[in-house]
C-alpha cells in the first residue's frame, strides 16, 4: 500500500492542538466519503444479554449487539462504562456471570481464547523485545502450525500491507510508536482471524499520527473484509473508523447507529453531552416552537410534542443584532482550528456556545443578539434507566 508506505516516514510529526469536536465533524466527513464496504447481514459476532459483575456491582448489564460479517464496529464510552469488558468477554479473557457469546453462530461458553479465532491489539501493543519485527509478526502463525515458508511469506505480505517493506530483521526498540502500532497490526492479521478487536489501538500515538491512521486503517478494513470490534473513548476515532458506533454508559449501551446519525440525533442528554455538545437544556414543545430558559426556540417541523431535553448544535446559533434577538454577552471565546467557539451569556439564562468563522468572533464583553436555526435543534430522547 503506497499511502502506508508514505505516512510512515512522517511518524515523528508533533500532534495538533485541535479540539475534539472540530476533530470529530471532519472525520464524520472523510469517513462518509469513503466508499461503503459491502457486508452481509449475517452476525459473524452475537452478544446475547451479556452481563459481568465485580463486587455486585454490573459492569455490563444485560448487554446485546450483534457485528455482522465485514462490520466494523467501535464501542464508544467513557472511563467505566464497560467498553473495555466487553471486548475481554469477548476474546474470552473474561467469564460471563450470566449471557452468551456467540461466534459464527456458535456458543463460546468454555473456549479459551487462543481458541476462538479472534485477533486482539492493545493499547499498548504487547510486542516481544526481544523478538525482531518479523518475530513478531509470525508469533500468531507459529502457534498455529504453519511451516516456517508459510510464515515467511505470510510476514512479508503483511509488512508491505501495512506499510514496512523490508523491515523484517529490525529490532523492535528502533521503532516509532506508529511504527510499533503498524507491527501489532501485522501480528493480529497474521493468522487470518475471523474477528479482529482493537482496545484504544492508537491511545498512545500523538493527535496528528492519530488522525492519519485512523483513516489508513479504515480503508484497510475495507480492502481485506476484516470484521472489526474497536473499543475507545475518542469520538472522533470512533467516527472515523465505523461503520457503526455503539455508546455505552454505565455498563449498557445507550445508542447505537451511524456516525452520522449519532452525531445529528444523540438518543439522549448523556450521548449528547459526552459528544461535546453543551447547549441542552430543558425545554416544552408547541407546534414549531420549544418554551426554553432561553425564550422561544423556532423547532423543526415534526417535533415531537411537550416537555422534553432539547439540543442546539454550535452552528444553529447564529448572531445577530442585540436588538433583533436574544441579548448576550460575550463570556469567552476559543479558537478550535476551523472556528471560534464563542461563549455568549444571556441574563438569567444558561450559557450558549456558538461555532463562528475566524474573522467573524466578536470579542468578549461585546453584546450581541442570538438568534436560533430550526434545522440544527434536536429533542433528545430520555436516558434508559441505569
Amino acid at each position: 500500500m503506497a499511502r502506508f508506505a508514505k505516512q510512515a516516514t512522517e511518524e515523528t510529526q508533533e500532534g495538533t492542538t485541535e479540539h475534539p469536536r472540530t476533530r470529530t465533524r471532519t472525520w464524520i466527513k472523510t469517513q462518509t466519503q469513503t466508499q461503503t464496504r459491502p457486508r452481509t447481514h449475517d452476525a459473524l459476532l452475537r452478544v446475547e444479554a451479556a452481563t459481568v459483575r465485580f463486587g455486585g456491582r454490573p459492569v455490563l448489564d444485560a448487554v446485546g449487539l450483534d457485528v455482522a460479517e465485514h462490520e466494523i464496529v467501535c464501542v464508544l464510552g467513557p472511563s467505566g462504562s464497560g467498553k473495555s469488558t466487553l471486548l475481554r468477554a469477548v476474546a474470552g479473557l473474561q467469564s460471563l456471570d450470566t449471557g452468551r457469546v456467540l461466534l459464527a453462530g456458535r456458543d463460546q461458553a468454555g473456549v479459551p481464547a487462543h481458541k476462538r479465532g479472534v485477533g486482539l491489539m492493545f493499547q499498548d501493543h504487547q510486542l516481544f523485545p526481544q523478538r525482531d519485527v518479523g518475530g513478531n509478526v509470525a508469533f500468531g502463525l507459529r502457534m498455529h502450525g504453519a511451516s516456517k515458508e508459510q510464515q515467511g511469506a505470510r510476514v512479508e505480505e503483511l509488512l508491505e500491507l501495512v506499510g514496512l517493506p523490508g523491515a523484517r530483521a529490525r529490532a523492535v526498540a528502533a521503532l516509532s510508536g506508529g511504527e510499533q502500532q503498524r507491527v501489532a497490526l501485522a501480528r493480529a492479521l497474521a493468522p487470518r482471524p475471523r474477528l479482529l478487536m482493537l482496545d484504544e489501538p492508537l491511545g498512545q500515538l500523538d493527535r496528528s499520527l492519530r488522525e492519519r491512521l485512523v483513516v489508513e486503517l479504515r480503508q484497510l478494513f475495507g480492502e481485506l473484509g476484516t470484521t472489526v470490534l474497536a473499543v475507545t473513548h475518542d469520538q472522533g476515532e470512533a467516527f472515523a473508523l465505523a461503520d457503526r458506533v455503539v455508546v455505552m454508559r454505565e455498563g449498557r449501551i445507550a445508542q447505537s447507529g451511524t456516525p452520522l446519525e449519532v452525531w445529528q440525533y444523540p438518543a439522549d442528554e448523556f450521548v449528547a453531552r459526552f459528544l461535546g455538545f453543551d447547549n441542552v437544556v430543558a425545554a416544552t414543545v408547541r407546534d414549531r416552537l420549544a418554551d426554553t430558559p432561553w425564550g422561544k426556540v423556532p423547532v423543526p417541523e415534526g417535533t415531537a410534542q411537550g416537555p422534553g431535553t432539547l439540543l442546539v448544535r454550535p452552528a444553529g446559533v447564529r448572531l445577530v443584532d442585540p436588538a433583533d434577538g436574544l441579548r448576550c454577552t460575550v463570556a469567552a471565546r476559543t479558537f478550535r482550528g476551523t472556528h471560534v467557539a464563542v461563549q455568549l451569556k444571556p441574563e438569567g439564562a444558561p450559557l450558549i456556545e456558538a461555532a463562528c468563522a475566524l474573522r467573524e468572533a466578536p470579542a468578549p464583553g461585546e453584546e450581541v443578539g442570538v438568534a436560533f436555526e430550526a434545522a440544527e435543534i434536536v429533542m433528545l430522547g430520555e436516558p434508559s434507566a441505569p
